[in-house]
């Protein structure tokens, strides 16, 4: 093999890998909200939930990326292993659509689908068409790449050596399906080795009963990325990426018994080899799954076998909803990354609740448990900004950026009640020491500040996991109304004072109290203004 056909073969294989990540790309921002929504919707119905895999994978164009998801979603606790073990079997049949498309032959028009494609995400000014550009500019590619591979190839038919292998792999299939596990563990994409493999069917040196033995191996070699992504993660998580292993190892096995069979029926369907190896990939992926979805509860028994035991010494400042691995699939993981801000947003709202409690009540255990809540807090303010940076850096359409953008400034406000909740805590310390006491009046007022302050933050936030504009609405009503308790309240406060009605002590008290109660109201008012923003 000289070095002009290796480097052709490499240029092909980075064009094909390449166009098929530009279409998928294109696909996920044209689907947008859909994709989450898809997500969403998934019950522990297993054939809905291979109808979801399989329709993620058709969008992303990546059975590793699905399955390297869900096992994000498994460590995140979104989803048990009943759930990704069919949206893992679901995947398997989304992924062969690539090589459906492959086998159409369309590298003659490849060039002009190219150029239309290149022609609409240059002269597009709108997102929405750049990204239909963005799918059309990715085939286009896939095409070409997939055409360059071929032409590279050609020169194998006169070679000694490869008919000498191929003959060796006719009369020992089992070595063929070593050599796809090992090209697909290599490239970490079977939809790239398949291409390699129909580019090579497409020279006439392939025969059937070589090439299928290798595409069996190649479904067995993706589940290496999923097993590669597991690691550090929790058991769970090991469990779903085994649920791959297991799913592909016991279809290859199955086909493998059954290989005289499939020789005979494939050829009955039609087409040429490059369209038969492309049926036998769906046949094996629909047939896989139509035999092994009635067995998932003893394929999730088989796992927790083979990985038992639970997570030891589990840290309680962790993400719930959000996994580096989501970042593969940026319209997801901004889903999630909402919820994990909610979930913090809860945190200081509760928080809010419990200082106002042990400020009345001068509840010192209460006043322990805020302190220990407000280290969460700002715990999930670092790791999830963090989380924020790295999405922003992904390939988000512009609505998702205009969203991760204004979710920055929602997460610091949520600190701020969070850090406004433990000023109160101070304040309560401060009061309990000194035996400080209020007036009724003082008192009264406190506690309808504080009500007012704990409704809008419990109202802000369902705005945000809803995008409620009409509760967002009423969070900017009540915050007018905590300002103006505030003006009235420091101007009764003083009236006191004058008539020596409340001491000094408790005065720097109640007015450091309504201050951090009426900032609290800004931070939700931010908040209510970003949703209704999104509107």
């Amino acid at each position: 093999m000289n070095y002009k056909m290796v480097f052709q073969l490499l240029g092909g294989l980075g064009l094909f890998v390449y166009g098929m990540k530009i279409m998928g790309d294109g696909l996920q921002k044209a689907a947008g909200e859909k994709l989450k929504r898809i997500l969403e919707i998934l019950t522990s119905n297993r054939i809905l939930a291979v109808l979801v895999g399989a329709g993620v994978t058709a969008i992303i164009q990546s059975s590793s990326a699905t399955t390297v998801m869900t096992v994000g979603f498994v460590n995140a606790g979104l989803m048990n292993l009943f759930q990704a073990a069919g949206v893992i079997m679901g995947a398997n049949i989304g992924t062969t659509i690539t090589a459906q498309l492959i086998a159409f032959k369309l590298s003659d028009i490849a060039p002009l689908i190219l150029a239309i494609g290149a022609g609409v995400v240059l002269f597009s000014k709108k997102k929405r068409t750049k990204d239909i550009g963005h799918i059309v500019l990715g085939f286009g590619i896939l095409f070409v790449g997939m055409d360059i591979m071929k032409d590279a190839m050609h020169p194998l038919r006169e070679m000694e050596s490869f008919k000498n292998l191929i003959l060796t792999l006719g009369k020992h299939p089992l070595l063929g399906v070593l050599v796809g596990m090992g090209m697909t563990a290599t490239v970490q994409s079977s939809s790239a080795t398949i291409g390699i493999l129909m580019a090579l069917a497409g020279t006439n040196v392939l025969t059937l009963n070589v090439a299928l033995p290798i595409l069996f191996g190649d479904n067995m070699g993706t589940c290496v990325t999923a097993l590669l992504a597991s690691i550090g993660t929790t058991k769970n998580a090991k469990r779903a990426s085994l649920i791959h292993l297991t799913f592909n190892t016991i279809g290859t096995l199955l086909f493998m018994a059954a290989f005289n069979i499939v020789l005979k029926v494939v050829p009955m369907l039609g087409g040429d080899i490059q369209r038969q190896i492309a049926n036998t990939h769906t046949i094996f992926n629909i047939t896989n799954v139509l035999i092994q979805v009635p067995f998932i509860p003893l394929i999730v028994k088989f796992v927790n076998k083979l990985a038992p035991g639970e997570d030891e010494n589990l840290n309680v400042h962790s993400l719930e909803y959000l996994d580096k691995r989501l970042l593969e699939t940026p319209s997801i993981a901004s889903g999630q990354l909402v919820k994990e801000i909610v979930r913090m947003g809860k945190l200081s709202s509760q928080n809010l609740t419990n200082s106002m409690n042990a400020f009345f009540t001068d509840d010192e255990k209460l006043m322990g448990s805020v302190l220990e809540q407000e280290k969460l807090i700002n715990f999930l303010q670092r790791e999830i900004t963090d989380y924020m940076v790295s999405l922003a850096n992904t390939d988000l359409s512009e609505q998702q950026s205009e969203l991760v953008s204004s979710l920055f400034h929602v997460v610091n406000d949520i600190e701020r009640i969070g850090d406004h909740a433990k000023n109160i805590i101070e304040l309560a310390e401060l009061k309990a020491n000194d035996s400080v006491v209020f007036s009724k009046k003082a008192l009264s007022d406190t506690k309808n500040m504080s009500e007012a302050a704990s409704h809008a933050v419990n109202c802000v936030i369902k705005a945000l996991e809803n995008f409620d504009f009409k509760m967002a609405e009423e969070v900017i009503e009540t915050e007018g109304k905590i300002d103006a308790m505030e003006k009235q309240f420091r101007k009764e406060h003083f009236a006191r004072l004058n008539k020596r009605e409340c001491n000094t002590a408790g005065s720097a008290i109640f007015i450091d109290l309504v201050t951090n109660l009426e900032r609290i109201g800004d931070h939700s008012n931010n908040i209510a203004l970003m949703v209704l923003d999104r509107k």
